[in-house]
């Protein structure tokens, strides 16, 4: 870890050499300790005016809404070109092409990489550029699995390359997320690796956390930078505990200082089933906060069964969490103030300029903003690159990083959860909770429906379905039919109950599910009239978070009593109830031994499961899950109208609807 330094100038001769952030700012009349990132840009662009003489021609690739154009644009470079695929992106671009603007004079073009011919007419010095990196994300990983290379998208590195052999610039930067590393075990990086080194380039590569370079905003990203000679050496941080002048990092609230927020917005609100949640979430927490490893009393939501950055609200005096392009209505960050925050307020968290034009909805800024590279991060490496690649002599030297050192972000990532449990524990003791489970029994009647994509709606008076609810003390118990054969007798019936020998969080010991006949529909529809209940109890927000997470064990068991029947589907499904086949990647033969059947059915019974509400995947849905084998990953059926495997099949054409049989 970098030494702190209180005073720049009493330090040893060969360390003042190496120079430092605070030495960079001082030579542009900066205050280091509260200059604002759009204030560095203005000073670097004025100070490359006067002293870069030769312009350093720059392509840029998937520029999407400029984030390293504004950056190597502000540390000197000619952005001749920028090329986007999407037109919404294209459009932002463009606009800031007019005279002033961050890219006057830059030629927009939107088309597909790979319908690119660059002209080798005019010689290009460096190439900057990210390709999409949903392929290799955290949310990718979570959500389809790392399809890696395997996407299509994952697969554009190689144009990167393409164009690389044809333009032969002195260098380029590349930028994707940390878990292009980890896709395909390892291969996808290897191929990247080699195909820019096959290019003819050395290559270094570094994750960097965007805080540690003046962003407010924790946003760790995998960085190369490619040379025709000597090998790159990344910038040192320029705040936080790994700098060398100890500088803090830039806090939320610092940050949108100013920033512009109408009286619309200010007042706005987080709606829907969980906004009201986020009014007691302690700031720097998510949903966690209503889980049970955090000490709620009533917790409706799983340890890890949702992202991290649902229900997140930002701590005014950190920098945020990850700024994500895309989300649901729960999707943080929010403001402190339980609102969500500005265009102009999420830019300022990005680091794009105030001036910036964004064209748009909200939500299409949104996604420009979040998929943007951090302006204040690429600055400090343009200038580095200058420097290293271009031998352009600076104000003040940009201190390095040696090959060997090791940046502390990801062990003070792994410290933060005492800190939140104890932050969780306080506003815990300030709440006033009253049980949600009924005290006397209740017993109630209701017409409901279900549609062909899992939409459950209860009561509806037009519903074909009949749904008796009993609430008791020591058991809930719920039972479905068709309406018209509403008092027969029962057909099969499922026992759920706690694993563990402590009081269920539902407060009584077992549940009942009684269907009036099989259907697939009645079945769907008991686990939905359950977890119905659990939403109107405010016990648990769904079934999910009642049993975890699926690479958990799970917090309860079933038991399914069916008639003797000659369905070998039927006989499938109890035994996947009871949890047999579930919760791990089982190859077709060790799910046929489990299941009693054979081998070459094992495709149409997960299709049929499909059609019982279970999420079954396979390498057509999770291209990280092997050929011939799957994953089913609950005991019950999960899908519902936004579930992403909802939108997947097994096989080429998609069957979405619930079957009667």
């Amino acid at each position: 870890m970098r030494k702190c330094q209180q005073d720049l100038f009493s330090l040893p001769l060969n360390i003042a050499e190496l120079g430092s952030y605070s030495a960079f700012c001082k030579s542009l009349d900066l205050d280091p300790s509260t200059c604002l990132p759009d204030q560095f840009g203005s000073a670097i662009a004025s100070w490359g005016g006067k002293n870069i003489l030769t312009p350093i021609k720059t392509l840029s690739l998937f520029s999407g809404v400029g984030g390293l154009d504004i950056a190597f644009h502000d540390a000197g470079f000619r952005i001749n070109c920028a090329l986007e695929i999407d037109e919404r992106f294209a459009t932002t671009l463009q606009s800031n092409t007019v005279a002033g603007g961050y890219l006057d004079g830059t030629e927009i073009l939107c088309q597909d990489i790979r319908q690119f011919q660059p002209s080798q007419s005019e010689k290009i010095d460096f190439i900057i550029g990210g390709p999409p990196c949903q392929s290799f994300s955290a949310a990718g990983r979570r959500a389809a699995g790392v399809q890696g290379t395997q996407d299509q998208r994952g697969s554009l590195f190689e144009e990167y390359a393409r164009i690389l052999k044809i333009l032969k610039p002195r260098g380029f930067l590349f930028e994707n997320v940390y878990g292009i590393t980890g896709a395909e075990g390892g291969r996808a990086w290897l191929s990247i690796q080699k195909a820019f080194r096959d290019a003819g380039y050395f290559l270094s590569f570094r994750i960097l956390d965007a805080a540690d370079y003046g962003v407010p905003q924790h946003r760790e990203r995998m960085f190369i930078v490619g040379t025709r000679d000597e090998i790159f050496q990344f910038p040192a941080p320029t705040h936080g505990p790994d700098s060398l002048d100890d500088i803090p990092q830039i806090c939320a609230e610092r940050a949108i200082f100013g920033a512009g927020v109408t009286d619309h917005e200010r007042i706005a609100k987080i709606k829907g089933r969980f906004g009201h949640l986020l009014q007691q979430i302690p700031s720097g927490l998510n949903y966690s906060f209503f889980t049970e490893k955090m000490g709620h009393p009533n917790p409706i939501f799983g340890w890890r069964s949702k992202f991290s950055d649902f229900l997140y609200k930002a701590d005014p005096d950190v920098p945020i969490r990850t700024l994500k392009a895309q989300g649901g209505q729960y999707t943080g960050p929010f403001h402190w103030d339980n609102r969500p925050f500005s265009i102009q307020e999420l830019k300022r968290l990005q680091t794009i300029p105030d001036k910036y034009i964004i064209n748009g909805s909200r939500q299409v800024a949104i996604h420009q903003i979040g998929n943007s590279v951090a302006p204040q991060l690429a600055r400090i490496l343009a200038l580095s690159i200058l420097e290293q690649i271009f031998k352009i002599v600076l104000p003040s030297k940009i201190p390095v990083l040696q090959s060997n050192e090791v940046l502390s972000f990801r062990k003070r990532k792994k410290g933060l959860t005492v800190g939140y449990r104890n932050k969780a524990l306080s506003a815990i003791k300030i709440l006033e909770f009253i049980s949600p489970v009924p005290e006397r029994s209740i017993c109630r009647t209701e017409k409901a429906s279900i549609d062909a994509k899992f939409n459950w709606t209860q009561p509806d008076e037009n519903g074909e379905l009949h749904v008796q609810t009993i609430l008791d003390p020591l058991c809930w118990t719920f039972k479905v039919n068709t309406s018209i054969r509403s008092n027969a007798t029962s057909v099969f019936e499922i026992i759920i109950s706690s694993r563990t020998n402590r009081e269920w969080v539902l407060g009584q010991k077992k549940v009942k599910l009684i269907g009036g006949s099989l259907e697939g529909n009645i079945f769907v529809g008991l686990w939905k009239a359950f977890e119905t209940e659990l939403m109107r109890q405010n016990v648990k927000a769904d079934l999910v978070q009642l049993c975890e997470y699926y690479q958990y064990e799970p917090a309860f068991n079933c038991q399914m009593v069916l008639p003797e029947i000659h369905d070998e589907r039927w006989g499938v499904l109890r035994k996947l109830v009871e949890g047999v086949g579930t919760r791990n990647i089982l190859s077709k033969s060790q799910l046929a031994k489990l299941w009693s059947c054979n081998e070459r059915k094992i495709l149409d019974l997960m299709q049929w499961l499909k059609l019982c509400g279970f999420e079954a995947r396979n390498f057509n849905t999770n291209p990280q899950i092997p050929k011939d084998s799957y994953l089913v990953p609950y005991a019950f059926p999960t899908l519902n109208p936004m579930s992403v495997q909802l939108r997947k099949t097994l096989l080429v054409g998609n069957i979405n609807h619930v079957s009667k049989t």
